[in-house]
């Protein structure tokens, strides 16, 4: 008697003993499909069951989708990357809408109490129709069931578990589940419904966070009608990059591999590289020519323009009333100066070539021009319309480049803020780097060289590349994919950008992926 008492004292100590290290393994699993086929698979081995079903609650509680089957004497695994379950789900009301209990797995998920069948054969409470059309289809022979409910930390059912024919560990016979099994299929359901709960609630805070850093993204891309699709372009084009270098075999990438939170890092880096721009002003991302503010000041200036010829057409009708020849020839030839000027001025205000000292100098000799109002006479452009003119590139002056430059600063000001959880710690100081350059003349910080991390060397490229061949700017043309490769090469040369991406870039066509799959390149 005390031997049968120390015997059944020691299997209990296994018992607890395996349960605990279950529960460690079950915690440290992060694969929501490995972690649901584990706690079926070791649900069974502990209660010694030879089969098992997995049920999870569907999001509106009303139905029980199978998760994962097993089955050890039909080598039967099904679920997960082992292939998708399409048994229909169980239904945990009636047609009229009354709950279900006649079906023995509905009936614990809606009461939360285990049942233990000792023969669904000759089973009179509940409908066993289930396991006996399994056996019909299969030739397989139920007997035995114990179904369990898993219940998470806040008494919620998130689903059940099911097994199918414990068999005896010396004869192999099918027996009954005993109590002690019972109780310890509910630990474990109640192990396994706590990692599962974590999980998803990793899993969909996760979800949650890259929604809603990608809608951040677009209400940025959103603010300028002109950028829709800038952020995410990018972001595809970052993480097309950083998957080619996880195949390289060879070359200078061939040591380096992301691991599935690097790339998840990196990615959401990409998505918020701009935030910085929600603090930049609309007026300087949509500024489209030199002189725009609020609306483009040319129209200012070409009305300007057509009061002085109106001037000379009225000294040109005069002196052809007078037969005055030498006037007439003057004031026609100031016409066209006119014309020409106000012609030399529209297109710079364009901003789409270089401004060279001897244009500016004309803009100044074109400025000294008077215009008279109905009190005074005027210079025909202020110091501020000859200032944004003389403009050497592009259509930003100084101070509107340097609120353009700061989005950079401002975004990682605003990311390093934000208490990523350790696996993404990196992601304002990737984000933030976009426009440093290996020489150290970018912005916000100069870095240079080894200063860059990689990831924020990716961005950059794709930052570049989308900007030159984007067609949706409003102060520039998209370049060709060759003039954006050629422009990119001589970046490589000035040392702005990292050449042996750029090699990976051209080598593996990325490039040729990117334009193929996005429609913006392909109008």
């Amino acid at each position: 008697m005390q031997e049968k008492k120390n015997s059944r004292d020691s299997i209990t100590a296994d018992h607890l003993r395996r349960l605990a290290q279950i529960g460690v393994a079950l915690s440290s699993e992060r694969d929501i499909d490995r972690l649901l086929e584990r706690i079926l698979t070791e649900s069974r081995i502990i209660t010694r069951a030879d089969g098992g079903t997995l049920y999870l609650m569907s999001d509106n509680e009303r139905e029980l989708k199978f998760a994962f089957v097993q089955n050890e004497s039909l080598g039967l695994n099904m679920g997960g990357a082992a292939g998708e379950m399409t048994w229909p789900p169980v239904q945990l009301t009636n047609s009229e809408g009354s709950p279900n209990h006649a079906n023995v797995s509905a009936h614990v998920a809606i009461t939360g109490r285990p049942v233990n069948i000792s023969d669904v054969y000759t089973e009179q409470i509940f409908n066993c129709e289930g396991p006996r059309l399994f056996d019909q289809k299969t030739g397989y022979r139920s007997q035995s069931i114990l179904v369990v409910p898993m219940r998470n930390h806040e008494k919620d059912i998130i689903g059940v578990l099911q097994l199918v024919n414990a068999r005896d560990p010396e004869s192999g016979r099918v027996i009954p589940f005993s109590p002690e099994s019972e109780d310890l299929a509910l630990s474990l359901a109640s192990q396994a419904a706590v990692s599962l709960t974590n999980n998803l609630l990793i899993g969909q805070l996760e979800n949650l966070l890259d929604s809603f850093i990608q809608t951040i993204a677009v209400a940025i891309d959103e603010k300028s009608p002109y950028t829709g699709g800038h952020v995410r372009r990018v972001a595809d084009l970052t993480m097309s990059i950083a998957e080619k270098i996880n195949t390289c075999h060879e070359g200078h990438f061939a040591q380096i591999q992301f691991s599935s939170d690097e790339l998840k890092e990196l990615r959401m880096a990409a998505w918020l590289h701009d935030i910085g721009k929600i603090t930049t002003p609309d007026h300087v991302v949509d500024k489209s020519t030199k002189l725009e503010k609020v609306y483009d000041r040319i129209e200012e200036i070409k009305t300007r323009f057509e009061m002085l010829k109106r001037e000379c057409q009225h000294t040109a009708e005069d002196a052809q009333k007078k037969a005055d020849a030498q006037t007439l020839r003057n004031a026609e030839r100031e016409i066209l100066v006119l014309d020409e000027e106000c012609e030399f001025l529209v297109k710079l205000n364009a901003g789409s070539e270089i401004v060279r000292d001897d244009m500016v100098e004309r803009i100044r000799q074109i400025a000294r021009r008077k215009w008279r109002t109905s009190t005074q006479a005027l210079p025909l452009l202020t110091e501020d319309e000859i200032y944004n003119l003389s403009i050497p590139c592009g259509t930003l002056n100084d101070e509107e480049r340097g609120i353009i430059n700061n989005h950079a600063a401002v975004t990682y000001k605003m990311l390093s803020r934000l208490p990523f959880p350790r696996k993404l710690r990196r992601i304002a100081e990737y984000a933030s780097a976009h426009h440093e350059k290996l020489d150290g003349s970018g912005y916000p910080s100069g870095l240079r060289g080894d200063q860059l991390f990689l990831q924020s060397r990716i961005i950059a490229l794709a930052d570049i590349f989308e900007a030159l061949t984007a067609k949706d700017r409003p102060y520039k043309k998209g370049h060709t994919v060759n003039e954006a490769l050629k422009i990119m090469e001589g970046m490589v040369r000035d040392r702005h950008i990292d050449p042996y991406l750029y090699e990976l870039f051209i080598k593996e066509k990325i490039y040729d992926e990117y334009t193929k799959t996005d429609v913006i390149y392909i109008r």
